[in-house]
């Protein structure tokens, strides 16, 4: 077993509160789905509060995401994105933040609050007072709400691929006043994952399963998580599924005969899945990546958002690919 979870030590599992697949699916789409460990790759970016860059007023846009005009550097955010949160926090923007819904909960210093990201209310987010929201999407009359009290809403889509990451990080350092600071991060970010890609020595055709609940839901090849595996020339088994979409719910017969070359466990914290769980499936303790050990422990969160910790996703999809070896 490959363990890429620091939460998760080897045959135990830190057990969350159980999602059942709708909300789940929910996490994969809007990446409450695109993140700790890794820490040290980001030292050379100096995105301290001190850094404070760009003109005001400001047009920030993002693509599927409306402009939106911020008029003065804002110092009460309220993030409703965990990826958008995570974003806040490594550009320098951490200190004005003054609430994140209740699933941003990196970093740990991150003002979580009991506000919803899926459905929020727009007065129980006014009444924190803020001067800028930011949100992954429009729900229940976020922007018209927000609006009406004059605080303008920056919507970043869920990332559709890594350009997106990038793209959302320096649209926050545009809106906060940390533009230099952000556009240093993206371009870390890219390099750093430009160069796991080029280092990674992995084998032709290497076939794999990634697991998003339990239920046996998974990602197809066009998602954001599924373009990571991409980058390394993988093989999605869930692509072979007829009528599956982007997030099909897979058989259970369907993932044995596939038999893939490693598993990828995104299960892990929410649902307490782990090699030995799986391995208790039916048929699973015939299939190569259980014999082997090739189970990868994801951490959940870090295979689920398009923050800044994408790199640690990265990083362990190269590790777990660079030491596994094509079956048949």
């Amino acid at each position: 077993m490959i363990n890429s979870n620091p939460q998760a030590p080897l045959g135990a599992t830190r057990r969350r509160p159980h999602r059942g697949p709708a909300a789940l699916l929910l996490l994969a789409l809007v990446g409450v789905l695109g993140l700790t460990g890794c820490a040290s790759r980001e030292e050379s970016v100096d995105t301290s509060a001190e850094q404070v860059d760009g003109d005001f007023p400001v047009e920030v846009s993002v693509a599927g995401g409306a402009p939106v005009t911020i008029d003065r550097r804002p110092v009460q955010i309220v993030s409703l994105s965990p990826s958008a949160t995570e974003m806040l926090f490594a550009i320098g923007a951490g200190d004005q933040v003054i609430a994140v819904d209740d699933n941003s909960d990196y970093p740990p210093e991150a003002p979580t609050s009991d506000l919803s990201g899926f459905s929020p209310s727009p007065e129980a987010v006014a009444d924190q007072n803020p001067d800028l929201v930011v949100a992954s999407a429009d729900s229940e009359g976020l922007v018209e709400g927000m609006g009406a009290v004059d605080v303008p809403v920056l919507l970043l889509p869920a990332a559709e691929d890594l350009s997106d990451t990038y793209a959302q990080i320096e649209a926050l350092g545009e809106a906060t006043g940390h533009a230099e600071p952000a556009r240093a991060l993206a371009a870390d970010l890219e390099n750093q994952i430009d160069e796991i890609v080029a280092a990674a020595e992995v084998p032709e055709g290497l076939s794999f399963y990634h697991e998003v609940t339990e239920d046996l839901y998974s990602v197809g090849s066009a998602t954001f998580i599924g373009q990571i595996y991409g980058l390394f020339g993988m093989t999605n088994i869930a692509d072979e599924a007829a009528g599956g979409g982007d997030y099909p719910q897979l058989a259970n017969e369907f993932v044995v005969d596939g038999n893939p070359d490693l598993i990828f466990l995104a299960d892990v914290d929410c649902c307490g899945q782990s090699a030995e769980t799986i391995a208790e499936r039916p048929g699973w303790e015939t299939m190569t990546a259980v014999q082997t050990g090739a189970v990868v422990l994801l951490d959940d969160d870090v295979a689920s958002r398009w923050g800044p910790r994408v790199v640690e996703f990265v990083d362990a999809v190269a590790e777990a690919a660079g030491t596994t070896e094509q079956s048949g």
